[in-house]
């Protein structure tokens, strides 16, 4: 039995499992549909043009990019979460706040810890915290910018991102949490065996990926 006719059972009340038991369901909220044509603002190549290498998902280094914010108080720590389409790895910063300056400062400190060849390509949305993106990379990564409110478009590192809510309770301060516990969810998470990539770990396969890179 396939999961979409266990969603449709429990939708029809045929299960003892209601929606309210479902982690994630709870918390995902329908969004209306937007027109493309309300794009606006664009802070670089749109996601339309994406290569076929980053849409299928074969090619390592392809990067989804996102902040999480627990509070909407404006002035305190947000996380910057980044997810490597091929192998589902995640990297998790905590940063001062939803700027260019502390993504700057966070993509700086992710090329120092994982060699400056790590991005072949990163798919952000049109926040303005990630105008700077393509300058930040030096023009070498490819930068690539989503619609507005079509966060699907970034389905992985927005999947990803709803995994790390279950972790902070609604309206704690990210503030409030050790900054060493919060980048310890990305542990978790790439420790994790997922089917899509034959159970193996994410870690595993980010790390064979990358002794493939220096090998070549």
């Amino acid at each position: 039995m396939c999961t979409t006719t266990l969603y449709k059972y429990i939708d029809l009340n045929l299960l003892e499992v209601k929606n309210i038991d479902l982690v994630r369901k709870i918390f995902i909220k329908k969004r209306k549909k937007a027109s493309k044509a309300t794009n606006k603002r664009l802070y670089g190549e749109s996601i339309e043009n994406h290569s076929d290498a980053v849409k299928s998902r074969e090619e390592f280094g392809h990067f989804e990019i996102d902040t999480v914010i627990a509070k909407k108080s404006g002035s305190e720590s947000v996380l910057l979460t980044l997810t490597e389409r091929k192998t589902r790895y995640e990297i998790i910063k905590v940063i001062n706040g939803k700027d260019t300056d502390s993504v700057t400062y966070a993509i700086n400190q992710i090329i120092s810890e994982y060699g400056e060849n790590i991005f072949q390509s990163i798919t952000a949305d049109n926040g303005s915290e990630f105008a700077n993106l393509t300058t930040v990379l030096n023009g070498k990564t490819k930068v690539y910018y989503t619609h507005p409110y079509v966060s699907s478009k970034r389905g992985t590192n927005e999947n990803h991102n709803g995994i790390i809510r279950r972790f902070l309770a609604k309206g704690e301060s990210i503030d409030s949490i050790d900054k060493r516990t919060l980048e310890s969810i990305a542990d978790i998470m790439n420790e994790l065996p997922r089917k899509i990539l034959n159970y193996q770990r994410p870690r595993e396969a980010f790390q064979q990926e990358c002794l493939l890179r220096c090998s070549s």
